[in-house]
């Protein structure tokens, strides 16, 4: 076949083969006879009428480089842009004066240059977009880039709702009153709604709260029709995978409630963003692709005239040959470099420079962005905002540092530049055009401005926010407590299950099946699962609580004559995400936190194979912390030797260890169903009751099928607090050895095997104790130290005793304690346990065979419990040391 052009469209009958070749000697001609570059834009104009057509023609995936809302059709500016112009000047002076001033006296940073290169992109919004929380409880998802939050704090501080003190109290926190550095809800709760500076975790977060938006209306429960989640981003942040990791979903979902605004100064922390290449092209292309409606604001109003009289497109073209490290350049250069680089290399682009002199170029190519000039931003969100049917992305070209004056705009340098000179201020003053004597400037420590509590930019901007629905950002808490369930789902569990082997997975896939029917509260429960469902049981949820989607179900599923089909629905209840632990967590976040961010409390959980959530989310974990979230979270198949055959990489034997470093986790790792009732009774209550708290619950459940026991009367408070001795020795002689077996989840069922074992074969008394959560345990004992700690230097005796040193105080006999986890999580309480200390546990990586053979191999088994018993009574005196070889040959440990 060489020499012959194969096309895919070959295989295609064409009813009429000399129209195609017509078409094409059209075109053949229009690159000939006027250029390539002119037949290139004929295609282009082309397939543009195609699409407002209708006609089926996929769209292109970039764009010639111009903005994408013409100067000719700009919507009419709806304020008064200069009292706009002259609240943002006062805003920019703020966030300047702020972190100047606190690195005069603390050295303690902070950012400048996002700030100043976006303060438009935030203003226009807070002037015209962004819906505040008093016309319907929700308002819009406002996700601020964290570095630009000190122009946050400037606008908060004109608004009256922070003081001059609050601002020099900035990255000072710890008086309880100081004003964190990024966005934080758990630090600044009335403010804040949403942590966004662990860069990625924004722009996801906000897709997956765009789409809860939608889920809460299908579902009947809050009328979020109006509410609109803005993400703002900097072009360098979506080099993070998570930014991006989601735009397929919110596409498929015709999420038009979201708008991602990404401010490409081009620059990222150290340098360029994209050196060799541009970023603003890759970004169309990725968004484009996905699915999105891109608007781009590129150039300000001082390109128009250059753009009007390229005649032929050569100017374009050679911006969309520049690499953006050149373009960086530019924008820090005199008019005469660019002048002889920019526009030197064409006689059609000189012809366009020649009327310019040095310094209108200088003014153009260097600052001239649409990102700096409100008309032009305005257009682009009102483009944004009209578009039906997919999100969409504005890419906006700023100049990072802009205003901050040559030292700053555009260089490498400038995040971390920290604070301006006076010099620099006074320059500042001038460009901004305020109302700042010399002699303020005088002393060294620049001063806040402001225009006076009567002013008419005061006026406006309340004006302005009182018609959009009050403050933004603004979070608010409405207490709003949930009615308790009624018994009887926790009765089923309580009962036990007889002689029917039951995993606790299971189990609490029953009481979470029967809490869904509650009147009150059953609809508020948000199953979450990344595509798993099957995995942990709850596949039976599927046909009477369905899979939500937004389009319903258009197919017939093919077990669709099976009783538990896979039915998918409008108001259906289950989040199902697909294969994405991220995209689950983010799911988790909106619902945990739909109490304030909508005035509605729902009650998540999210289900997941426990390897893989907290060791690869664990960066989520904490922003669901930071953001207040309440819910719980179930790692299933848990444990380092429960899941046979799967190999190390499905062996978790940590996460309870890295959720421990969470502080707003409550970790529990049960053994029975009957401590799961407990353990989510009391959930509920804490973060859902008339005094709700900010917590999340960690739970982690088993598939081991076994037997599961009747509630003991009396171990609900041990239960809740971590620790109950679940079966005392059986009776063997006052004078036999006595030691404690303390265990957790599947590992007590080893315990009390070694505990039978430990009886008949030695006769040694074991009592099994159920540690459900040893992080709680330690957490509390912390607490007493402190408190103990605390009294002591205030002169007085402490006397608070951890809760483990009192249960345990008096049990006879040295502690052995084990989980199928690594030793690190119950030697967590080691220091408050007073008796002699031995732990087993499953460190080192998993790996693939039964479960019997998996935990013979980490020694965690009941031969291997016993002997472990026996040794640490022999070190002791207890037994004979004799005794401790005989039973790891008995039982084949060791060796």
């Amino acid at each position: 076949m060489t020499g012959v052009t194969v096309s895919q469209l070959d295989q295609l009958p064409d009813r009429d083969p000399s129209e195609v070749a017509e078409w094409r000697e059209s075109l053949d001609g229009a690159a000939r006879f006027a250029g390539p570059h002119r037949a290139a834009y004929l295609l282009r104009r082309l397939v543009e009428h195609a699409g407002r057509a209708g006609l089926d023609l996929p769209p292109l995936l970039e764009t010639p480089g111009v903005n994408t809302v013409p100067t000719a059709e700009e919507p009419p500016f709806p304020g008064d842009e200069e009292l706009e112009r002259r609240i943002t000047a006062w805003n920019r002076w703020n966030a300047a004066a702020m972190v100047t001033r606190g690195n005069a006296r603390g050295g303690l940073g902070g950012h400048m240059s996002t700030y100043a290169s976006a303060a438009w992109l935030y203003e226009v919004g807070f002037q015209h977009f962004f819906r505040g929380k008093e016309a319907d409880g929700s308002g819009d998802q406002l996700y601020v880039q964290g570095h630009a939050s000190p122009g946050v704090y400037a606008r908060a501080y004109l608004e009256g709702r922070l003081t001059e003190q609050q601002l020099d109290r900035f990255r000072q926190e710890a008086g309880g009153d100081g004003l964190p550095s990024y966005p934080h809800p758990r630090r600044l709760p009335w403010l804040w709604e949403f942590p966004t500076v662990s860069m990625g975790l924004g722009p996801l977060s906000a897709i997956y709260q765009a789409r809860f938006n939608r889920y809460l209306h299908a579902r009947g429960i809050k009328d979020t029709s109006r509410s609109r989640v803005w993400a703002f981003l900097g072009d360098g942040e979506t080099d993070e995978p998570e930014a991006t990791a989601a735009l397929g979903l919110a596409a498929r979902e015709q999420l038009d409630n979201l708008t991602f605004v990404v401010n490409c100064n081009l620059q990222r922390l150290d340098g360029p963003v994209r050196g060799n290449s541009r970023i603003v092209p890759e970004l169309e292309r990725q968004f484009r692709a996905a699915g999105w409606h891109v608007v781009k604001a590129l150039w300000g109003s001082a390109w128009d005239d250059l753009l009007t009289r390229d005649a032929d497109g050569a100017l374009v073209r050679r911006l969309g040959e520049i690499p953006d490290g050149q373009f960086q350049t530019y924008a820090a250069r005199d008019g005469g470099y660019i002048r002889q680089h920019l526009f030197g290399a064409d006689p059609a682009l000189r012809a366009l420079a020649e009327g310019l002199t040095d310094d209108e170029l200088a003014g153009i190519v260097g600052t001239s962005r649409a990102g700096h000039e409100p008309r032009k931003v305005y257009a682009a969100y009102r483009a944004a905002v009209e578009h039906r049917g997919a999100p969409t992305v504005v890419l906006v070209q700023t100049v990072k540092g802009w205003t901050l004056g040559p030292g700053f705009a555009a260089r490498n340098a400038n995040h971390q530049m920290k604070k301006l000179s006076g010099k620099e201020f006074r320059a500042l003053r001038d460009l901004l055009e305020l109302p700042i004597p010399d002699r303020a400037l005088s002393d060294g420590l620049v001063p806040y401005a402001h225009p006076g509590e009567d002013s008419a930019e005061l006026r406006y901007l309340r004006e302005r926010r009182a018609a959009l629905g009050g403050p933004a950002p603004a979070r608010r808490v409405v207490r709003k407590p949930l009615p308790e369930p009624s018994a009887r789902p926790f009765e089923a569990l309580e009962r036990g299950s007889g002689s029917q082997p039951v995993a606790t997975t299971m189990a609490f896939v029953r009481l979470v099946k029967d809490l869904m029917r509650e009147r009150d509260t059953g609809r508020r429960w948000v199953p979450i699962v990344p595509d798993e469902a099957r995995t942990f049981g709850m596949e039976s949820l599927f046909p009477t609580a369905g899979i939500y989607s937004p389009h319903g179900q258009t197919y017939e599923p093919v077990d669709r004559d099976q009783l538990l089909y896979y039915r998918e629905a409008r108001d259906g209840q289950i989040l199902n995400e697909g294969i994405t632990e991220a995209g689950s967590l983010a799911s988790l976040t909106a619902a945990a936190t739909s109490y304030a961010t909508h005035g509605e409390p729902m009650i998540p959980f999210y289900i997941c194979y426990s390897m893989f959530g907290w060791q690869r989310t664990a960066d989520q974990f904490w922003a669901l912390g930071d953001q207040l979230g309440r819910g719980f979270v179930v790692g299933a198949t848990a444990g380092r030797t429960t899941m046979t055959g799967e190999g190390l990489q499905h062996a978790d034997g940590h996460s309870h260890l890295i959720a421990s470093t969470n502080p707003a986790a409550v970790c529990y790792d049960p053994a029975f169903g009957y401590e799961i009732a407990v353990i989510v009774r009391e959930g509920l209550r804490r973060m859902f009751g008339p005094d709700a708290e900010d917590v999340f619950y960690y739970l982690t459940v088993y598939n081991e099928p076994l037997p599961q026991p009747p509630m003991p009367p009396g171990s609900a408070e041990g239960i809740a607090r971590g620790l109950y001795r679940y079966r005392e020795a059986p009776d063997a002689g006052a004078d036999a050895p006595r030691v404690q077996l303390l265990a957790s989840g599947t590992a007590v069922h080893w315990a009390l095997a070694a505990q039978q074992l430990l009886a008949d074969d030695w006769s040694v008394a074991a009592d099994v104790w159920s540690a459900t959560s040893w992080t709680e345990l330690r957490r509390e004992a912390l607490a007493c130290d402190a408190a103990n700690l605390a009294a002591a230097t205030a002169g007085a005796a402490g006397d608070r005793l951890p809760y483990v040193t009192r249960v345990l105080r008096g049990a006879p006999g040295p502690v052995v304690a084990v989980s199928d986890w690594m030793r690190a999580v119950p030697d967590q309480i080691r220091p408050w346990v007073e008796q002699d200390w031995t732990s087993l546990g499953t460190d080192g990586y998993g790996l693939s065979d039964s479960r019997e053979n998996a935990r013979r191999h980490f020694g965690v088994d009941p031969g291997s419990l016993a002997v472990a018993a026996l040794a640490a009574l022999a070190r002791r005196g207890e037994v004979d040391p004799g005794l401790v070889p005989k039973a790891a040959a008995r039982y084949g440990v060791g060796g």
